[in-house]
């Protein structure tokens, strides 16, 4: 079967993800892949045959993303142009991990898209919500990469299409174990609003690595450092904590290490809100956002935190396998192309439909 695997390129999680699941879709297909978005740092060893620009989130600097840089960075023009491109109607079947150029171009054309991401796990309706409801964040995040079959992991279960996390191989052969610092990955915030409260927390050793920084350096028993896939996996896996956002695959891997885990959801973003709904089920510590006054509360956990215990068996290939031997018999071949190349100004409509559809 020849298959299109598409990626989220915007973050780390989807590409760490991707590492496991290619060589498992390669065994017995004919894989090509898509990765849109750049603002990964993970390496990813597998050849990419379409690189996009995509439809990215740039993170600010005070907690969310920053939303003038997103729309300065991410053209309709552009995005439009690239979904019209892709020939989705080569291939017999597109896998899609919140990938929106590949998802929109089945979408379009009416081919055969199976959603394989932490997002379709968050929309189920058996999947912890936030007790606030924001309706545009979750029509945004529905209607971000539409496909016609979803599957999703999650930190736990919650449903028969709801897998636990992929533990990507290189965490897996981590050697764990615990040197007594605290790992901390904030990239909403900036190094200044880190230090101001860990400042406050002056008990242990922080080792920070950071997105808004290219030189290192240490102030007393903080230590900041750019961002380094490598690096960051090491002082995860010698921790004592992980201080971090409420993304999926940081909380999860340190989870699956035995580590102490507090997060702080990204501010406005809907997905992190779930995820911290989650993990304050689990029994994680959550922080509404990074402020001294909380730091109370940071050194109330580095005392009295405590480990919760999971259990996240390496199944991938059984997960991808089944899923692929299901969607197999659902597939909707097209050779004629695109149904239609849509305008600037018809795209634009037709989104501003399908999210008001949604209330």
């Amino acid at each position: 079967m020849k298959i299109l695997y598409a990626i989220q390129g915007t973050g780390n999680g989807h590409l760490s993800r991707a590492r496991d699941i290619v060589p498992v879709l390669m065994k017995n297909h004919d894989v090509e892949i898509l990765v849109s978005g750049s603002q990964s740092e993970v390496d990813f060893p597998y050849p990419v045959k379409y690189q996009l620009k995509g439809l990215g989130f740039i993170f600010g600097a005070k907690g969310g993303i920053d939303i003038i840089e997103t729309y300065k960075k991410n053209y309709i023009k552009v995005l439009l142009s690239e979904i019209n491109s892709l020939p989705v109607q080569d291939y017999d079947m597109v896998i899609n991990d919140f990938e929106p150029v590949s998802a929109w171009a089945c979408h379009l054309s009416n081919v055969h898209c199976v959603s394989v991401s932490h997002q379709s796990a968050v929309l189920n309706r058996q999947s912890p919500r936030p007790k606030s409801k924001d309706l545009l964040a979750k029509a945004i995040l529905k209607n971000y990469a539409p496909a016609k079959a979803k599957y999703g992991f999650h930190f736990r279960a919650y449903d028969d299409n709801i897998f636990t996390p992929v533990i990507r191989s290189q965490i897996r052969e981590m050697k764990v174990e615990n040197l007594g610092h605290y790992t901390v990955y904030l990239p909403a915030y900036h190094d200044n609003r880190i230090l101001k409260v860990l400042r406050l927390c002056p008990g242990v050793e922080w080792q920070v690595f950071s997105k808004h920084n290219k030189q290192a350096y240490t102030e007393n028993n903080i230590s900041i450092q750019p961002i380094n896939n490598e690096a960051f996996i090491k002082s995860m896996a010698s921790a004592e904590g992980v201080l971090c956002g409420a993304g999926f695959e940081t909380p999860s891997e340190s989870l699956y290490m035995g580590k102490k885990l507090m997060v702080i959801p990204m501010k406005g973003q809907f997905e992190q809100l779930c995820n911290a709904a989650a993990l304050k089920e689990l029994g994680v510590p959550v922080l509404k956002t990074l402020k001294p006054e909380n730091a109370d509360k940071i050194n109330d956990w580095i005392q009295n935190g405590t480990v919760e215990t999971v259990s996240y068996p390496d199944v991938t290939e059984e997960i991808i396998n089944m899923i692929i031997g299901k969607q197999s018999e659902n597939i909707i071949k097209t050779n004629t192309g695109m149904q239609k190349e849509y305008t600037v100004k018809e795209f634009r409509k037709l989104l501003l439909r399908k999210l008001v559809a949604q209330f």
